[in-house]
Order: structure tokens, then sequence, then C-alpha cells
């Protein structure tokens, strides 16, 4: 969900990534606040130089959003998560450092209010995807994957998998057993970057997406693995699962349902919405 959030009445720009459940914040608009520069760009040029030569962790968990620049125009940003910011805090020499720690837990305490009452993460998940232009139709089956990835992730905590790169991994192995490409290659079909792949899907694939992790979840849960190993086994055996739906679609259909449509027309994304190019892939 984008925001502005606002910290002693200066601005802070932030998304909110509704699979990771975290804010990104923009570095540049954190250094800003807590060192007052004029050039707070400059300042965080500088400071990224001098941590990249320390060998500092915190360049390399930097990632890059569009965020609207002051101009009115969206440019790739270095964003931080929480945690990020809080490291990015201790490298900072800052008489402001302790409040704007309490200020990012009080942001956070805002997103606690929604687990005690999921009823709000949903209303605000909608309005977040109503206001970038998605369809009534796409927005409910996107709200149903982010539920679906939420229950899996869980059950790979039980397991003992409770890190990033080992989620990336699991899913990796489950999405190139159902759409045959490994994420990072599905996201240079749909010619994305730093963009959520599950925001850039046709409901139809977010539809397999879903098979595949509520097929892995229940699996998970019956065969209660103890190795990564057998983790990443169960991954695939999910993604085939969806693999057979989509072949079966796919032949109904006559043309394949993985598609190098993206948001920038999100109108497009839902199936029910693009009669006419349906028309035109059969006649290709």
């Amino acid at each position: 969900m984008s925001n502005i959030k606002i910290f002693e009445s200066k601005k802070i720009r932030a998304e909110w990534d509704a699979d990771k459940q975290d804010w990104w914040f923009s570095v540049v608009d954190v250094c800003g606040v807590l060192t007052g520069s004029v050039d707070a760009r400059k300042y965080w040029n500088k400071l990224k130089q001098r941590l990249n030569a320390e060998g500092s962790e915190l360049v390399t968990i930097c990632h890059q959003l569009k965020m609207q620049s002051a101009d009115g125009k969206y440019y790739m940003t270095d964003v931080l998560d929480t945690k990020g910011v809080l490291r990015l805090i201790q490298s900072v020499p800052s008489p402001k450092a302790e409040p704007f720690k309490m200020w990012l837990a009080q942001v956070g305490g805002d997103r606690l209010d929604e687990v005690a009452d999921p009823e709000k993460a949903i209303l605000r998940g909608a309005d977040y995807y109503r206001a970038k232009g998605y369809t009534e139709g796409w927005i409910n089956q996107r709200l149903q994957t982010i539920e679906m990835r939420k229950k899996l992730t869980d059950e790979w905590k039980e397991r003992g998998i409770d890190s990033e790169k080992d989620y990336a991994i699991l899913t990796n192995e489950m999405t190139r057993a159902w759409s045959g490409m490994s994420v990072q290659e599905y996201k240079r079909l749909k010619d994305l970057k730093k963009e959520n792949l599950r925001d850039n899907m046709t409901d139809i694939e977010l539809t397999l997406n879903q098979l595949a992790e509520v097929t892995t979840t229940a699996l998970s849960k019956q065969e209660r693995p103890k190795t990564f190993g057998h983790s990443k086994r169960i991954a695939k055996d999910g993604g085939a699962v969806a693999k057979k739906t989509r072949s079966d679609i796919e032949k109904r259909l006559g043309r394949t349902v993985i598609s190098p449509l993206n948001a920038t027309d999100k109108a497009l994304l839902e199936v029910a919405k693009k009669p006419a190019l349906a028309e035109s892939e059969e006649r290709e």
C-alpha cells in the first residue's frame, strides 16, 4: 500500500508489501529526517559508499521501488524494510534516533490492529488495489491469494523454515513446476524488475498459483517434512497439480494462459475483461 507517512511534520514515502507483510521506506526520506540534511540524496550516496567499503550488509538488503517524487513523476528509489531502517539508524548519528524508533513501532502497531481484526487488513488491501486501478474481480482474487500465501508461509514456519531466502527457493520450485519458469524468468516475461509478480498476474494465473500454494500447504501438513529437501519435493508436487490444471485449461481454450501482460493495463488482467485479446490470440 503506497503511503506518505509523517514524522515530525516531515514526509516519508512508504510502500506496503502485502506478501511480506511489512513496509518499505524511502531511504533518502529517512536520511533526511535523521540528519536534517538539505541534500539527503547526496548524504545517502556517500553513506552507501562508506557502507559498501566496510562490507556492510545494509546495502545488499536495500531494494528499489518506483515512488512518486516532488515533481509528480515516479522514479526508482532505494528502500529498506523496517528491520533495514533500524540498521540504518545505527549508521546515522542522530538525536532523533530514539523517537524515530518509537515512530516505526507505531507504524507497525497500526498493522497489529489488523492482525487482531483481519477485516481491517482485508478492507485496507482492497482499498490499496482499488486506488491503483485494478478491477473488482481481480482484487477479490488477489486478496484470496494473499491469505493463502500467509497460510503457506505459516506452514513452512511450522516445519522450521523461517528465512526469506528459503521461502524464495521453495516458491521458485513451486512456480517452475506449474508455469515452466522460475520466478525471475516469469518476471522477465512480464517485463518486471522489482515489482511484485503476483500484482502483475492475470486472474487465471493467480488462480493457478493459488492452487499450487493450497496443494503445497495441504501436502506439507499431511507429510510433515523434517528436512528442507523434503519441503522442496512437496513444493514441486504442489506445483505439478496446478500444472495439470493449467494443461486442461489450455487444451480447452486452445492457447496458453501464461501471459506477458502486466499491471500497466490493469483491466486486461481480469480474464472476463479481455474478449478482444482472446480472439486475437486465437487467430495467432
